[in-house]
């Protein structure tokens, strides 16, 4: 049987209206109260009804979240981290893929779902500025790397200085021959700012960027690294070290490194970014750039329900914080 605010309220001894104000986390009840309250929603297994809280202020209670790659542990990892920032909201969430095709994008973003969704969190790759203007359906959130010159809230790390801050890393270790794995055939904004990095800090520690060293492919996964890694040996290059798009880029790379009896980090030291979990697990643990997840799950269910509740300030850019973890893949075991 299902347990109303009138038996929590006949429980407590107090009124209904007092008891809403509980639930709701008002601020204007006495801590005695709260406590008598919450007493009672205890011992009777109260739940509140979440749908019709929604439903009464015209909402779904729904946040969509579009992501381009649902099989890449990073993307995995950020949904999870907007899922729990969601839920402390009393929101739950809806999630798309889009495959990171333009065509799904903009039927994510023009608001196929606008019916069920009080707001959309999207991470786009192909989508393009005009695919996003005029739009007049639910509060949209960005996160990534591609950048639009638009009125709405966008939250990235800094790819290029944490490119940067990779490369420096590998520099400071004596490392010259630097290579790029990931950079995209075709159009990609984040491999653009991620090889821009890597060359504006090759220049800064006076070292030539060699493009013969930089490795494109079709996609980010563990294969494409495995793949480019072989193209550069196969070429006679032989680098002493590897910057990866991704981790799973990284990873894939390795293991090529291994098959060929080359040591890592003692021949070639590598470097991967996003720090998900299967890097910190592997024969050799990986060094990578770590954006903090949590943050920008947090940050992206708050701008959302800020631009529902018509308290968000002017559209922002929103830089998250990140960090360099180093581990054995560049540092040896010694010194990680």
């Amino acid at each position: 049987m299902r347990v109303s605010l009138k038996d929590v309220a006949a429980h407590a001894g107090v009124s209904i209206k007092t008891v809403s104000n509980v639930v709701n986390n008002y601020q204007h009840v006495t801590p005695a109260m709260r406590e008598r309250v919450q007493r009672s929603i205890d011992a009777l297994g109260y739940r509140p009804n979440l749908a019709a809280r929604h439903l009464r202020k015209g909402r779904t209670g729904i946040i969509a979240l579009a992501l381009p790659e649902l099989g890449n542990p990073y993307f995995a990892e950020l949904a999870a981290a907007v899922i729990d920032a969601a839920a402390e909201q009393d929101y739950i969430v809806l999630l798309d893929h889009t495959g990171g095709r333009r065509e799904q994008e903009v039927l994510v973003s023009q608001g196929f779902r606008a019916r069920v969704i009080d707001g959309l969190i999207l991470s786009p790759i192909e989508l393009e500025t005009e695919d996003l203007r005029d739009r007049a359906d639910v509060p949209l959130v960005l996160i990534g790397e591609r950048d639009y010159d638009l009125p709405y809230d966008h939250i990235a790390i800094d790819n290029v200085d944490a490119a940067r801050a990779a490369v420096r890393h590998l520099v400071g270790l004596g490392r010259r021959e630097i290579a790029f794995i990931g950079d995209r055939r075709g159009r990609s904004e984040p491999a653009q700012l991620r090889v821009r990095g890597w060359r504006e800090e090759l220049a800064a520690a006076g070292l030539a960027a060699d493009e013969g060293l930089v490795a494109a492919t079709d996609g980010w996964g563990h294969a494409d690294g495995a793949a480019a890694m072989s193209r550069l040996l196969d070429a006679g290059r032989r680098p002493d070290a590897v910057f990866a798009y991704n981790d799973p880029m990284a990873i894939g790379a390795m293991r090529v490194l291994h098959e060929r009896g080359l040591r890592v980090p003692e021949d070639i030291a590598v470097v991967g970014f996003d720090d998900v979990i299967e890097g910190r697990f592997g024969a050799v643990t990986l060094t990578s750039v770590s954006p903090d997840k949590e943050a920008i799950g947090r940050l992206a269910v708050e701008s959302v329900l800020a631009r529902l509740g018509g308290t968000a300030p002017e559209p922002r850019r929103i830089r998250a914080e990140y960090r360099l973890v180093e581990r054995e893949s560049t540092l040896g075991r010694r010194g990680a």
